[in-house]
């Protein structure tokens, strides 16, 4: 039987337990995925802490790449040896997954196991966010929170490649360093100084045309305050908390603002928006567009630390979870 990482109970990352799961053959629209790495994002800790409920017990993970060990009877365009990656359904922290085949996209020869698990859910996250939620331009000077994290990164050079001003938020100096390798032109300091403020003196006093906020509740205020009239706040996260409820008068008292809540199943609705989506960033990475920065990497039994240093903030770039050879 494949070993997973299984919730029985919510709470903390203690919670977390190795388990041995017995997974039956595929049902006729799925793939059984011999699972090479799994993503860890910050919506795991949600799930696995009740935030998000979830019908317990289950296999936490929503994101993975590997190969296809079996097809259900009704799949037509994968078969058993192809490369996939996937993201959007639980069980990816395990040896083996099973994985709608509407969510399983073809990994290119040319993009490891490891850059496409890392890839899916914040890859597609951050192109919808500067593509569709957004869409980026070269006349626009973006603020990113967090520039130098998993999304944060792609934000930033996503955001580049359409021609904008990219503002980052970091915390230290490290990684700031790693937020300008990505093509940020400025980086605000938020442990030093008041990001919002900063944001004006670097537009002139204008603003920024859009905030890319994962933080939530410790930088809704300062990013509504960051934008310039009619300016967008598009809140896809909260790290820090949930934002508490909204009253419509601040965005008109802000200068007509716009604020959104996105999520990337309203953005993935078809199959066609979803390989579009995952063709262009693996397009991107091949022709060395956008990097895919795996920060660290830890054995699956380990995926309780991962979430600690996730929690604790003592990370950048993606963390992955390495199964062991099934």
């Amino acid at each position: 039987m494949p070993t997973a990482i299984q919730v029985r109970r919510t709470g903390g990352p203690e919670v977390l337990e190795v388990a041995d799961i017995e997974l039956g053959p595929p049902a006729p629209d799925q793939v059984l995925v011999d699972v090479a790495a799994a993503g860890v994002n910050y919506i795991d800790t949600y799930h696995r802490a009740g935030v998000y409920p979830v019908e317990l017990p289950f296999v936490l993970g929503q994101e993975g790449a590997g190969t296809v060990a079996a097809v259900g009877a009704d799949v037509t365009d994968l078969a058993v040896g192809d490369r996939v990656a996937w993201q959007g359904c639980f069980g990816g922290y395990a040896q083996q997954a099973l994985v709608p085949a509407e969510l399983a996209v073809k990994v290119p020869g040319s993009v490891s196991d490891e850059v496409a698990a890392a890839t899916l859910l914040q890859g597609v996250t951050a192109h919808y966010l500067v593509s569709s939620t957004y869409p980026v331009s070269e006349d626009d000077t973006v603020l990113v929170h967090a520039a130098a994290g998993g999304v944060g990164l792609l934000l930033v050079q996503l955001a580049k490649a359409r021609g904008a001003r990219v503002i980052g938020t970091v915390s230290t100096a490290e990684k700031e360093e790693l937020a300008r390798k990505a093509g940020a032109d400025e980086i605000i300091r938020y442990t030093e100084r008041d990001f919002a403020s900063a944001a004006r003196e670097l537009t002139g006093g204008e603003g920024v045309a859009v905030v890319f906020d994962g933080v939530g509740k410790s930088t809704y205020e300062a990013s509504l305050a960051s934008l310039r009239p009619r300016g967008l706040l598009a809140l896809f996260g909260a790290a820090s908390g949930a934002v508490p409820p909204v009253d419509p008068q601040q965005l008109n008292a802000g200068g007509s603002l716009y604020l959104t809540r996105p999520k990337t199943a309203d953005y993935t609705r078809t199959r066609a928006e979803l390989t579009w989506r995952t063709d262009e960033l693996f397009s991107a990475i091949t022709s060395g567009l956008l990097h895919i920065r795996v920060g660290h990497r830890y054995p699956l039994a380990e995926a309780a630390r991962a979430h600690e240093d996730l929690e604790g903030r003592r990370t950048s770039g993606k963390l992955l979870l390495l199964p062991p050879a099934s």
